[in-house]
Parts: C-alpha cells; structure tokens; sequence
C-alpha cells in the first residue's frame, strides 16, 4: 500500500511522470521490492527491471553471507521462525505474475546469491512471460567494471525502449 500512495503522490508532483508509460526498477532491498510487486501490484507497470533481489525469502535465510539482516527482519532463523520468512515471500505470489521483466545478477554475488535470480528467470519462462536475463560472470552485488557498466545501462534502456518506447 506504500508503495501505490508513493506512486500517486509522486504523479500528482511531478508533471513528468507518465503514468501509461511506467516501469519499475529496483536492487537488492528495491529487488525484492520488484518480485513482491509483480505478483501484488502489477498494475500500472509495462516492465519491470530486477537486479539482485531476492525472490525467495525461505532459501535467502540459508544462503546468504549477510545473515544479520534475514534473521532481524523476520523474526529469527527460518527454523526458529518459518513464518516470519513466509509472511512477504515472494516466491509465494509468482501465480499472479504478468508483467515483462528483465532479472540482472552477478555470479560473485555472496550476499543475494545468483540462485535468486536464476529461479525468478526460471519462473518467468515458464509462464511464458516475456523475460530476459542479463548475467554478469565476473561482478557482485554491484556492476563495477566499466564495459559491464555500459553492458547494464544499455540492457536496461534496450528494455525500457522495447516496452515504453522510450
């Protein structure tokens, strides 16, 4: 619900903002941010762009380098709490997906493993939505090498051209 009143508010402020011609991009926290979104607001996006997000809460509290943070935000291990990593999953609502997304990971990534993204693209194919995955071999949590960096950002405009026109 935030995030729609963010949404609204933000339209009704800046004149700029198309909403006919949205596409919503997050990374890591904000990637998660775009699963959890494609199956429980997928509406008014045209695409959806996810670099390094997690996608599966309940896989995410073991295979994490970073534990502090699956285990502070849901309540414990997800043995100790299975619940807690149950509630905002959103591996749980892929049901209800529709909207053309790109998924960008990086191999090196420790702290939100590439299975995550994998699994999200997986997903993606297999219901037939139109989906692309661009794969870095050689970056993290952050594309840092200049030729990976131009790779990114022209992926990412390619999408949004391909599926807002601009």
């Amino acid at each position: 619900e935030d995030l729609q009143k963010g949404w609204t508010a933000a339209q009704k402020q800046y004149g700029f903002l198309n909403g006919d011609k949205a596409c919503a991009l997050g990374a890591s926290y904000g990637g998660y941010m775009v699963y959890w979104m494609a199956g429980n607001w997928n509406q008014p996006w045209k695409c959806l762009v996810d670099h390094d997000g997690v996608f599966d809460n309940r896989t995410m509290g073991y295979a994490t380098e970073e534990l502090w943070f699956s285990e502070w935000e849901n309540g414990g291990t997800p043995w100790q709490n299975p619940a807690g990593y149950e509630k905002f999953n959103p591996v749980l609502h892929v049901d209800k997906w529709k909207v053309p997304m790109l998924v960008i990971h990086g191999q090196q990534d420790f702290r939100i493993p590439v299975e995550q993204g994998l699994a999200a693209f997986t997903a993606l194919q297999r219901k037939g939505i139109d989906s692309k995955f661009l794969y870095f071999p050689d970056e993290n949590h952050w594309v840092l090498k200049p030729d990976n960096s131009v790779l990114w950002h022209d992926t990412v405009n390619s999408w949004l051209k391909q599926h807002i026109g601009q």
